[in-house]
């Protein structure tokens, strides 16, 4: 994952700093004791804060300054620069921030703020429980805004996943390919839930959601009772059904139970095949030929992952994988599974003693419907994340919304847009009735080489590719009709905050 935060050099801002020539928006590298900070001017104004993104350390120095927020270059997270709160996803944890005090042409840094101390709107009276369905990054997320915008009502999340939340991302990332340890998984501690008065149910099924009664009906268990609803219940992994699909060799990658059973069969495995040319295959591949694996990866598409990000971005991908060892057998199709190869459509066989299935997920919208929830391809919402369902919100995987940008229905399948939506519903079942219009936006990391997408481009007519394609140095913006759709990077982190700015600009958000 790398190290981001700074070391603690650089001017003193606590011993005074020339700041009359400082250029309005300069970002000056410091310290306030021993701690690294960042003193930036915006007008008349300065701010001091903290220089790691408290989301793995991103190098806020290198990020992006918006109105009165700082944005980390790595993952987008937000943080105000008026007393360090986390506003935006994924990072959930304030930075540090002191208050700023001129005297002539020294600026100090004095006490720290604490961010918990602003006002709040009060809760609405009415709301006596929220009941979250969903252990994932969107109920979590959502959990922890209501904690954070004072709700201290009865909180309840229940997950079908044994393990509390955790960063899905690195189930095929750092985790997979063993750079990093299990103890960076978990998004929050389990002390965390105590302390914040969050009952975590795991390991629980709901068996049914009743909205006219406001009832949660469990497995097992007497039915909980909401004033507020939320459901976050994510997606699952489409499964083959082909002859040998279900034979022990066979994985899935979706939960940490999946990443560990692979880990584990890993480690007695010497040749993989890859089943499926998407984000979650290539990763996986990635991972396992750090492991030392022998891979293949066998998909239907000409080229890997054109359908999200064209066949430019395509071809780098699979060069970069093959060039660290990887098999492609594209523009083929997996008829069968034995216990030491996989057989294409082909008549040809690929040597496998593990396999690796990545052909994409469907949402988990059973409760909905059978709620009578209005669902067509994910569950629809308005554009504040609410259902047809008064008073029943959903976020993450399943949600179907209104974007503003496209002028479309969408469903996205991101870490960082189901934290965002979880945090925009918590705050609208606390009566905000604030619209979703943060801009999608995901990142996918093969070896050395980073794509960051912001934006949504479900189909395009146009691509156009600004800087080096083969150095790994560009911007690959697409367009439909000449309307900007979405924007890929690579190499360049700062451009693609630029971007996500600017399609925030144009529809509000």
């Amino acid at each position: 994952m790398g190290e981001g935060a700074a070391a603690a050099d650089g001017p003193d801002f606590s011993l005074g700093v020339s700041v009359a020539d400082m250029a309005d928006g300069a970002i000056l590298s410091g310290r306030v004791g021993a701690e690294p900070a960042l003193l930036i001017r915006r007008g008349d104004e300065f701010s001091i804060i903290g220089s790691a993104c408290t989301h793995y350390q991103g190098p806020l120095g290198e990020g992006l300054v918006v109105a009165d927020t700082i944005r980390c270059p790595w993952h987008h997270a937000c943080f105000s620069l008026r007393d360090g709160r986390a506003l935006r996803a994924p990072a959930l944890d304030p930075i540090p921030c002191w208050r700023a005090e001129k005297r002539g042409d020294l600026l100090f840094a004095m006490e720290k703020i604490d961010p918990s101390t602003r006002e709040r709107a009060p809760a609405p009276p009415t709301l006596g429980r929220v009941v979250i369905i969903g252990g994932g990054a969107a109920g979590l997320a959502a959990a922890h805004e209501l904690r954070e915008e004072g709700y201290s009502g009865s909180l309840v999340m229940v997950s079908a996943d044994a393990a509390a939340p955790y960063d899905r991302p690195n189930l095929s990332k750092d985790y997979l390919a063993g750079s990093a340890p299990e103890d960076w998984l978990p998004l929050r501690p389990r002390a965390y839930y105590e302390e914040r008065r969050i009952e975590l149910l795991l390991a629980t099924n709901v068996r049914a959601i009743d909205p006219r009664a406001r009832l949660v009906c469990l497995e097992h268990g007497e039915p909980l009772r909401y004033d507020a609803l939320l459901l976050a219940t994510g997606a699952e992994p489409v499964r083959l059904t082909i002859p040998g699909a279900e034979l022990p060799h066979v994985h899935y990658l979706r939960s940490l139970a999946d990443s560990r059973a692979l880990i584990a069969a890993a480690a007695r495995a010497s040749r993989v095949a890859v089943i499926g040319a998407s984000f979650i295959g290539l990763e996986t591949a990635a991972a396992l030929r750090e492991r030392g694996l022998e891979v293949h990866v066998v998909a239907p598409d000409s080229t890997p992952m054109q359908k999200t990000l064209g066949e430019d971005i395509g071809r780098l991908v699979r060069a970069t994988h093959e060039a660290h060892g990887v098999v492609f057998h594209l523009c083929e199709s997996v008829v069968a599974i034995g216990e030491d190869h996989v057989a294409l459509a082909s008549g040809a066989r690929v040597p496998a003693d593990l396999v690796v299935v990545g052909v994409g997920v469907r949402p988990l919208t059973t409760l909905a419907e059978e709620a009578g929830l209005a669902v067509d391809h994910g569950v629809l919402v308005d554009e504040y994340l609410e259902t047809s369902a008064p008073r029943v919100f959903a976020a993450g995987d399943i949600a179907r919304w209104p974007d503003r940008h496209s002028g479309e229905r969408i469903r996205i399948e991101h870490f960082v847009t189901a934290e965002r939506q979880g945090q925009t519903a918590a705050r609208n079942i606390l009566g905000a009735k604030e619209p979703f219009e943060a801009p999608p936006f995901f990142w996918s990391r093969h070896y050395d080489m980073t794509i960051a997408y912001v934006g949504h481009a479900g189909a395009w007519d146009r691509v156009e590719i600004a800087g080096d394609l083969e150095k790994r140095d560009c911007i690959v913006t697409y367009f439909c009709r000449d309307h900007r759709m979405a924007t890929a990077t690579i190499g360049r982190d700062l451009d693609n905050l630029r971007v996500e700015a600017e399609l925030e600009a144009s529809t509000g958000g």
